[in-house]
């Protein structure tokens, strides 16, 4: 004996199931699957589930598909690792969900599978890989317009394509469970064909020819470089690579290439060139020797600064009074200057003595725009 459960969809978010033609006791009713003992569950299936058990039910989903004979209650369970009480709640959520579950009743016992018309799909993915895809959308949605984001939403795309509606339904409650949203960055959907070149000139070792503007002085010039790298470092784009006007490995924002073309020169990078070992000792992007470098924190910042990762070299003190002393073996004074002024008056600069002055010059000089001399107050009142 068997029976087909039928849905309605009731929302564009939402489905209700419900059962017709159950005559036994352990069928399907109200799409609500009954406990063991034959009566039905308290409440219904929550949206909201657990991580854990949203990829417990993608194995369900799999293990069904691949039985046309139906699978036992106990083996589910088996397979599961859990109690067969979960896998009666787990069925009814993919009810709720619009799969076509299918129970029949066999020598006494109870067996589950899908309707014989329904397809699963090729999906060659754990349910951690499909996280981690939608994840990833979600990482690089800074990069919106770039071939990064783009390919990954392309990939996206092609799985879904070869799913049925129920199975694209669930995935995108699978994915929608976890959200990046990205703070502040920049925008490169103007630099879709600069970041290409780029991309080609590295792998294929190409030298590539530019006007670059300079952040510093604005100019623009001619430079020729070899990419070694394109580098993504908060909210930024950048190329690294050894510079043909200095003589040095250096690292340029893509969003200052104003023209880039390659010269039809190759390259061959320096076998001792170690990208991690430049970049080790930066805070930021900029790439200088690294120094000691020691700044206090007071209470207020305590817990924000000590739950993060600010560099592989931290060390991180406890204070008196609940403040913490973070150590590091760091370059890039220009960053380091601007991310300690970022805690205003709750961070105070020990080591190095040069970036304690220029903290300090830079805290009079906001000061002065705030407390504008008197004589400067009564000019403004004359005018």
């Amino acid at each position: 004996m068997s029976r087909v459960a039928k849905y309605a969809p009731v929302s564009p978010h939402s489905w209700r199931a419900y059962a017709t033609g159950a005559t036994e006791p352990w069928e399907i009713t109200g799409g609500v699957l009954p406990t063991p003992d034959g009566r039905a569950p308290h409440g219904r299936y929550n949206a909201g589930v657990r991580g854990d058990q949203l990829a417990r039910q993608w194995q369900l989903i799999q293990r069904l598909a691949k039985s046309r004979a139906g699978v036992a209650l106990a083996e589910l369970a088996a397979e599961l690792g859990c109690v067969r009480r979960t896998v009666y709640r787990d069925l009814d959520a993919l009810m709720f969900a619009g799969f076509p579950v299918v129970s029949e009743k066999r020598d006494g016992r109870a067996y589950y599978r899908f309707l014989d018309s329904f397809r699963l799909g090729d999906v060659p993915f754990t349910p951690d890989e499909i996280l981690a895809l939608a994840f990833s959308e979600d990482l690089l949605r800074s990069l919106e317009g770039t071939v990064f984001h783009d390919s990954i939403r392309s990939a996206l795309a092609k799985i879904r394509a070869g799913l049925g509606p129920e199975l694209s339904e669930y995935l995108a409650r699978l994915a929608g469970s976890f959200r990046v949203l990205p703070g502040p960055h920049k925008d490169y959907s103007r630099f879709r064909d600069t970041i290409q070149t780029l991309n080609d000139a590295v792998l294929e070792r190409a030298t590539v020819r530019m006007r670059y503007r300079t952040g510093r002085t604005g100019a623009v010039a001619t430079r020729e470089l070899d990419p070694y790298r394109v580098w993504y470092r908060s909210g930024g784009l950048y190329v690294v690579g050894l510079d043909y006007k200095s003589g040095e490995v250096r690292t340029f924002a893509v969003e200052r290439i104003r023209e880039i073309e390659t010269s039809g020169e190759r390259f061959d990078a320096p076998d001792d060139f170690d990208f991690d070992a430049y970049i080790g000792s930066s805070f930021g992007v900029i790439a200088e020797p690294a120094i000691p470098v020691r700044i206090r924190f007071d209470k207020n910042w305590a817990t924000y600064v000590g739950e993060r990762n600010w560099h592989p070299s931290q060390q991180l003190e406890p204070e008196p009074g609940g403040g913490v002393l973070l150590s590091m073996e760091v370059g890039g004074a220009s960053e380091l200057r601007s991310w300690v002024l970022s805690f205003g008056p709750g961070a105070e600069v020990l080591e190095p003595d040069s970036l304690r002055r220029e903290v300090i010059a830079s805290l009079e000089a906001a000061a002065k725009r705030y407390h504008p001399p008197r004589s400067r107050k009564r000019a403004d009142r004359r005018e």
